[in-house]
């Protein structure tokens, strides 16, 4: 079966995620601070979020393709360690753990100088593509 491939959806272009990797092994992806900023002109923690749940997800969704199933996410944590005020942060998505039912990958966010940004498990449920 051919592995699902990445199709960034409306939110991930608003938000300028451009995807460097993928597969059900390792996805990455950066994004950058500019326009995704709070009121206080550093990065908005919802965006961390948001790409942190995109690239946990689409290798969580790869996984799921191998299966002849999609995912849908049922968890979300993620802790900031530091804020930015310019430049990318880079995300890697990295598997704890691959079944045939759920899917849980570990998500690291550091910016361009690799300081680490925040750290995030997203885990989603494989279902029957409906």
């Amino acid at each position: 079966m051919t592995p699902w491939t990445i199709t960034p959806g409306a939110l991930d272009e608003r938000l300028g995620i451009t995807v460097t990797e993928q597969s059900a092994d390792r996805v990455s992806a950066w994004m950058p601070v500019e326009g995704n900023t709070q009121s206080l002109g550093r990065l908005h923690g919802g965006a961390t979020a948001a790409l942190s749940e995109a690239v946990g997800s689409w290798a969580a969704m790869i996984h799921a393709s191998a299966f002849g199933l999609v995912c849908v996410g049922v968890d979300l944590n993620i802790t900031h360690h530091r804020g930015a005020e310019d430049g990318r942060i880079h995300a890697v998505a990295t598997p704890a753990h691959r079944g045939r039912r759920l899917a849980t990958y570990d998500v690291r966010v550091v910016d361009d100088d690799d300081r680490l940004i925040a750290t995030a498990r997203i885990t989603n449920l494989l279902v029957d593509p409906a």
